[in-house]
């Protein structure tokens, strides 16, 4: 047949009539060897068969590949059996090919021309194919596979089943997933290491760590899937905790782990150990991940190190729109607004083209300083030369923006004419710029919105509480204590940390645990002697209750950052830098109090609050005020 149907294949290519009629004895290497179409194969073929020449001097692999996706698969199979060649490893060698390229889906198909035409399948076979349906996330095709594997014998080839694990943990269907897993005759660290990073992924974190303490061994891969998994499910305690039991393992980080490590960093304040990876990734040969960079820049930035997050970003070689984003973000929320503008402009002038994040920075970095007319600028820019559809975050710094600057009307027509519908922190930021104002009209509308979109949320509660005890509405700011009441809302209790020496130290408003207490309260009242000598005088307007002036003075004097403030100036040398965070807002007093004390003390202190960054250095404060 193959005879047949190769003589009847016409020879139109000129070289291989030039080859025939010629008095080469093999024909033209070209031709042979690099056919780019079935029909030229078949031409090749024809030439070998004419004059009685081996179809073993054709390349198989090539043969393969020509006829893996056509009609002519079954030509190609008449070659291999001709040749005496087991065909399946050939078949294999072209799948292995498709499925480690960018031809997964050929792969698949290639897989079901296997099927159609019975080629015998091994577990290469379905090794290859699975590695095609991870990546693509064909569920149902891998199911088909799974089929084969069990047909065919293959149930304790370890390599095809951890594939397996692999295909159905990917694609959501953990069920499935965990009923292999429990019924796996043997598993090794790699099915271990599938199951927790999945479980991770998905979010079971408590899931994955469960598995993690079961595992009868662990590699460098199991400990780095757990720690990632920790800290994007945003414990970053055990995060960390979790690395420093992996270094007395003896185990070194690779360039995964120490991403996740400084992420967690990032998100507790831990500045000592965010250096002391950033010495390690240097010495490891780190410094070029670009990754690493990005998130070094990020941890300084989180920690309050913003000159240490400026070496970083000025000592790349390389930058991603991600490290000029985080850098100019950066800048913003430690109210360098400027700086954040001049990043961007130069940003701009290399070519780099802004994305949203991008965006978000700069517009922030205008709202804090007021620069309203930029801010619009730049608002208009997104959509007219970036062609970037502003989001609602970036609505948000808008009505953040025109609030502050008391354009409370521009920001209410601006919520208003949204294309997309406001949500509870548009209608926050509104909120917020009509406590600066005064303007107890607006926030009782933006009040009524919040009520909606957000009933649970105490502090806009609190900042309208706030609004009417500073316009002495007593009444109506207990109502609004009776409204968070009757809705079931509580005050989320307000709390300051200082990290010494690697020990976290946590206070809360008006903390007489702490074994330091009598010395905080003594270093305390001798400070505020100091202070009033200074010029300072306690706002007591933060406080909501109605009672005597005195007793406001001795709440806002036992507010969190203040005791964790006074404990820093005990226990860290002079000159140093004190880093407290905090997770709720810093109160006027305490800010007021802050760049006193810095003056006083002739040190920096950094907060970092829920919302930003405050330096306070010699009586200023990088703000360019409180709010």
């Amino acid at each position: 047949m193959l005879h047949s149907v190769c003589l009847a294949s016409p020879l139109h290519s000129p070289k291989l009539k030039d080859s025939i009629n010629g008095t080469s004895e093999i024909p033209n290497t070209t031709l042979l060897h690099h056919f780019t179409s079935p029909f030229e194969l078949k031409q090749a073929v024809a030439f070998l068969i004419k004059t009685n020449k081996p179809l073993s001097l054709l390349p198989l692999s090539r043969v393969a590949s020509i006829c893996a996706l056509t009609p002519d698969f079954p030509f190609a199979q008449q070659i291999f059996s001709s040749v005496d060649q087991q065909e399946v490893a050939i078949w294999n060698s072209c799948l292995r090919h498709l499925a480690e390229g960018s031809s997964l889906i050929d792969a698949v198909y290639l897989f079901h021309q296997m099927r159609s035409y019975n080629v015998s399948l091994d577990c290469f076979t379905c090794s290859f194919v699975l590695k095609a349906c991870v990546g693509l996330r064909y569920l149902l095709h891998g199911r088909i596979v799974h089929g084969y594997i069990e047909k065919l014998g293959f149930q304790s080839n370890l390599v095809l089943l951890n594939s397996l694990l692999h295909l159905y943990a990917t694609c959501g269907a953990m069920a499935d997933a965990n009923l292999l897993f429990d019924k796996m005759p043997q598993r090794d660290v790699v099915s271990w290491n599938i199951m927790i990073t999945q479980l991770a992924k998905k979010g079971d974190v408590d899931g994955a760590f469960d598995l993690f303490e079961k595992m009868p061994e662990r590699n460098l891969r199991s400990w780095t899937a757990m720690i990632t998994g920790f800290v994007h499910c945003g414990k970053a305690k055990e995060a960390i905790r979790l690395f420093v039991e992996m270094e007395e393992t003896g185990l070194r980080a690779n360039e995964v782990t120490v991403v996740a490590v400084l992420a967690a960093c990032a998100d507790l304040g831990a500045l000592e150990l965010g250096r002391r990876i950033h010495e390690y990734s240097n010495k490891s040969g780190f410094k070029r991940n670009v990754h690493i960079c990005n998130t070094l820049i990020d941890m300084y930035i989180k920690c309050g190190c913003l000159e240490a997050a400026k070496v970083v970003f000025d000592e790349m070689k390389e930058r991603t729109i991600v490290s000029w984003s985080a850098m100019i973000q950066g800048l913003a929320i430690h109210g360098h607004g400027d700086e954040a503008l001049e990043l961007f402009n130069e940003m701009i002038k290399m070519g780099m083209k802004p994305n949203e994040v991008t965006f978000l920075g700069i517009l922030h970095a205008c709202s804090h300083m007021g620069l309203i007319n930029k801010g619009r600028e730049l608002f208009t820019s997104m959509s007219r030369d970036y062609n970037i559809s502003p989001q609602i975050e970036h609505y948000g710094c808008m009505v953040d923006l025109l609030s502050r600057a008391g354009l409370l009307q521009d920001a209410y027509e601006l919520i208003t004419s949204m294309p997309i519908k406001p949500n509870a922190v548009v209608w926050g930021s509104f909120l917020g710029g009509c406590r600066i104002q005064k303007d107890v009209k607006m926030a009782e509308e933006a009040i009524r919105q919040l009520g909606v979109l957000d009933p649970l949320n105490d502090g806009y509660y609190i900042i309208m509480s706030n609004i009417y005890a500073e316009a002495k509405r007593w009444e109506d700011a207990a109502r609004v204590r009776k409204l968070m009441k009757d809705r079931g809302v509580k005050k989320t209790p307000g709390w300051s940390s200082i990290t010494i020496a690697g020990a976290t130290h946590e206070f809360v408003a008006g903390d007489d645990n702490h074994p330091q207490a009598e010395q905080i309260i003594k270093r305390w009242d001798e400070l505020l002697e100091q202070m009033k000598s200074k010029g300072y005088v306690p706002n007591t307007s933060v406080i909501l209750l109605d009672i005597e002036e005195n007793e406001k003075e001795k709440y806002v004097y036992r507010h969190s950052e203040k005791l964790a403030l006074v404990f820093g100036l005990m226990n860290i040398k002079p000159g140093e830098t004190i880093r407290i965070m905090k997770n709720l807002r810093v109160c006027e007093d305490c800010h007021a109090a802050f760049k006193v004390i810095s003056e006083i003390v002739k040190r920096e202190i950094v907060v970092r609050d829920r919302n930003r960054f405050h330096c306070f250095k010699d009586g200023f404060c990088s703000c360019k005020d409180y709010w």
